[in-house]
């Protein structure tokens, strides 16, 4: 059996859409939801989706691919119609298409932050946002919806990168939606979860070079498609009592993200004079958890 033979049926029939599925982490989601029986349409904006759908359809599964950026709007909608028009339905969105263009902030130019921002998270909400109007459509007219959304944030987005401000805003505004999306599509059956993984892809291999040596171990961790099983339950009917959560993903390791929290405030019956704040601030300090460092610091 090959990688991308059927193996069993975690997800059969499932509909699927995956977005930046023409290789790297796209790719690997794309050939691991095959393995278990889903229905696919495949998204990037380059061709080689097409090879990715090509491999999956002569081991004997179903995917389709649609060449297109996932952050303009009409093929967001184009997309979402593709699967609804193709297999009758779309169960599970795989938001995983981006970009990076590393620069540190004192020289990044107007073109690589717009770039960047809008790849990232506009092409999150664009294919979220057509989806969640045919979930919401079903829902009203009483017809059961059981949908996920896998979101991908980054340890960028979560913790801070050096020389990646537009990246790590892009992936922090990711985490930030999966959080109100969670909130906001419960009422219509839909669940929605990120991920922030490790793996080499085309966009890490100068961030992680130091990690992409093959191990004496036999085990690559950084090969994407340890990410995948992860993403795989995400998307399936198992995850259906888990929403509004990051989970950090790298070679067999999974972790749960914890977000910004509410901490204990200093009180006064009146507002602060700012000559006052200095030992206040001082005591809050003191008090707290330091926060994780910036990667790259």
């Amino acid at each position: 059996m090959t990688r991308t033979a059927v193996k069993s049926g975690f997800c059969a029939d499932r509909v699927v859409v995956v977005t930046g599925a023409g290789q790297g982490l796209g790719r690997a989601h794309a050939l691991e939801f095959a393995r278990h029986g889903a229905r696919l349409v495949l998204n990037d904006a380059a061709g080689t989706v097409e090879d990715v759908a090509a491999e999956i359809t002569g081991n004997g599964g179903e995917a389709v691919a649609v060449t297109a950026d996932a952050s303009e709007w009409e093929a967001a909608s184009a997309l979402v119609a593709t699967a609804v028009e193709r297999y009758g339905r779309i169960d599970t969105l795989v938001n995983n298409a981006g970009i990076n263009r590393d620069r540190m902030l004192a020289t990044m130019s107007e073109a690589e932050w717009d770039d960047v921002v809008r790849v990232n998270l506009k092409g999150h909400f664009a294919p979220l946002r057509h989806a969640v109007e045919w979930w919401r459509t079903e829902a009203k007219a009483g017809r059961r919806v059981a949908a996920r959304v896998v979101n991908t944030s980054s340890g960028a987005g979560l913790m801070g990168s050096v020389g990646q401000g537009n990246y790590a805003a892009s992936k922090a505004g990711i985490a930030a939606l999966t959080q109100v999306a969670a909130a906001e599509l419960a009422r219509y059956g839909v669940v929605v979860n990120a991920i922030a993984p490790s793996a080499r892809t085309p966009m890490t291999e100068t961030v992680f070079a130091e990690r992409m040596a093959a191990p004496a171990s036999g085990f690559d961790a950084m090969d994407p498609s340890n990410v995948s099983g992860l993403v795989v339950w995400l998307g399936s009917d198992a995850a259906r009592e888990v929403t509004g959560r990051v989970f950090e993903v790298e070679g067999g390791s999974v972790s749960l993200a914890d977000g910004w929290r509410h901490g204990p405030p200093a009180e006064r019956g009146r507002r602060w004079e700012p000559e006052e704040l200095f030992p206040v601030v001082a005591g809050l300090l003191a008090d707290a958890e330091p926060p994780a460092p910036v990667y790259g610091a």
